[in-house]
Formats: structure tokens, sequence, C-alpha cells
């Protein structure tokens, strides 16, 4: 960081891990136990929040929803951090899984710096690591895969087709976050690209939640256009390592389509009622 600090205050950028309250960091916790603003997203276990904020700490629910109006925009989130730091807080900022992976913490750096605020990085366990341990799925077993691909296929038309011939062809396991309304995009794309026929794939729904469901499928037997609308958030892992879930799943899955987080329309009303 460079220029002079003109406040006290400072923001840490938090992981607080993929869904189970005990997959949170001792840094994390530390930092919950000391704040005085916790920002934090959708995708965090309410369990943590109680468990670990103090009693006077500010909590403020920033999250956001695909498709949903009522999400916090990343300019509120931005103008939040440097408010609260401005007045010599510690706040921190609390995302789902890990920091770095699919989220907006490039935003939130820039807008600190820019305004000389000083912050920290703590890293949490991101969702393809609690999806696939919970699974059973081990991402680069020996003699199925020597690789992972972090990918994200939220529009349908977000990545282009040498790219899609690419994976087709790789033997990396691949893992799509944030992706599981285009799936029919992505398996259409790795079948048309001739992607093997000994590829499985996988998609988790609330993974390592105690509603965490695991479907899997031959890749060419998936069947397109099948409607199923998956509960959020869902992870998708496609390649040979899927078939390892089944002798090597552990954790029995709970049928139903129960929502471990409360949609952002949800969460408000509730901030609401209680306020």
């Amino acid at each position: 960081m460079t220029g002079k600090l003109t406040h006290r205050g400072k923001v840490i950028l938090a992981g607080a891990g993929p869904g189970d309250p005990e997959l949170i960091t001792l840094k994390t916790v530390r930092y919950l136990q000391q704040a005085d603003v916790v920002l934090t997203d959708r995708l965090v276990s309410e369990d943590i929040l109680s468990a670990h904020v103090k009693p006077n700490a500010e909590i403020i629910y920033v999250g956001k929803q695909s498709g949903q109006e009522r999400s916090t925009p990343q300019d509120t989130i931005n103008e939040l951090l440097v408010f609260y730091a401005r007045q010599d807080k510690l706040v921190v900022r609390l995302k789902g899984g890990d920091v770095s992976f699919f989220s907006n913490i490039l935003d939130e750096l820039q807008i600190l710096v820019e305004n000389n605020i000083a912050y920290e990085i703590v890293p949490g366990i991101t969702a393809a690591s609690g999806a696939a341990a919970m699974a059973g799925i081990p991402l680069t077993a020996r003699g199925y895969s020597t690789a992972v691909r972090f990918l994200t296929c939220y529009k349908s038309n977000q990545l282009a087709n040498s790219y899609w011939q690419e994976l087709a062809a790789t033997n990396d396991t691949l893992v799509f976050y944030m992706s599981s309304e285009t799936l029919d995009t992505i398996v259409k794309n790795l079948v048309a690209n001739g992607i093997a026929r000994d590829v499985m794939l996988a998609v988790i729904e609330q993974a390592t939640t105690p509603f965490q469901n695991v479907h899997t499928w031959p890749i060419h037997e998936y069947t397109t256009g099948n409607n199923k609308s998956y509960v959020s958030p869902s992870l998708v892992i496609i390649g040979k390592v899927v078939a390892l879930h089944e002798q090597f799943n552990w954790l029995d899955t709970r049928a139903g389509d129960d929502n471990y987080f409360k949609p952002v329309d949800q969460v408000i009303e509730q901030v609401k009622l209680s306020a």
C-alpha cells in the first residue's frame, strides 16, 4: 500500500468458508470477535455470526444473488467500507468461501487503496475444496487428473468456442462456480467438442451444509433441457475424478430443496423486522 494513512480504521477482507460454520479459520474468528462492524455476504452461515461476533458489533447484510433486484450494489458496499473505516473502526468484510475466488475483492481493494485505508486479506476454504471433500471427490486424484481449473460460465456466451475445444480435450478437473443455471450450455459445448465418454459430471447443491445434495451423471448421458433448478449455491465438477464419488462418498446427503442460506429478499425482511 502507498500513501499516508489518515485514520486508524482497518478493513479485514475475510473468507467464511463454504457453509459449514466449523470450516472457518481461527484468524477470521479472532477478527470477528474484535470487529466493530461486520459486512456480511448472503452465503455466510448465521451460526458463524451468532457464535463469533461480539454483542455490541454492528452486522450489516450486503448480500448479492443472481436475478434479485434487492441485491446490494457493489458501489454501496464500497461506500460502507470507507464510511466505517474513516470512523476508526475495525471492519470485517465477510465473504462466503475464499475472498479471492469469484468475488468482487478487486473493487474493494481498489477503493481501500484510493482512500488510504489499511486492510488485510484472510483466506478461507473455497467452495471447490469444501464441496469436493464432502462429496468424496479428490480433485487431483492420482491416475485421474493432475490439475484442476476454476471457472465460471454464468452467461451462456461467456466462453469462446476455441476455449470450449480446449476444455473438452483436457484431462484437468473442471470446477464451475455460479454456473448451474447454464449447465445445459456447458454440457452441450463440451459434448459438441468431443469430450471423452468416461468423463463424469457432478452438481453439488449447498455443499458442506446439512442440505447438501450430490447429483452425478456420465456427461454424455446428462439430458440437456431437463429444466432442473438447483438450489443456490450449487457447484459443478466435471472430470474423471467424479467417478470416485460412488466409492468414497462418506457423507449422507439430505433430499429436498430447503435453503440453508436465506434468499436476499428474506434476509432484508428479517433485518427490517428486527430493527
